[in-house]
């Protein structure tokens, strides 16, 4: 199935790709984001948020933004 995903990481981009019947969303970001910890992410699918185990339809489109910034400091 198609969904469009949006990685806010970095430069950030959005494309539409092809996802298994089936993936959950902590599974999805397991495969976009090797070595990252979900924790340190807003993840959204069609602009809510959803449980890690939500599984991903037809047409959904995924956000993933990191709400720590490497590199920022603090004021």
């Amino acid at each position: 199935m198609q969904i469009l995903w949006i990685n806010n990481d970095g430069g950030g981009f959005a494309d539409y790709v092809e996802v298994a019947d089936g993936t959950t969303v902590d599974k999805f970001f397991t495969q976009k984001l090797p070595g990252r910890q979900p924790e340190d992410y807003l993840i959204r699918v069609n602009r809510q948020p959803v449980p890690r185990n939500y599984v991903i339809q037809p047409g959904d489109r995924v956000s993933m933004t990191p709400t720590k910034i490497e590199g920022a400091r603090r004021a």
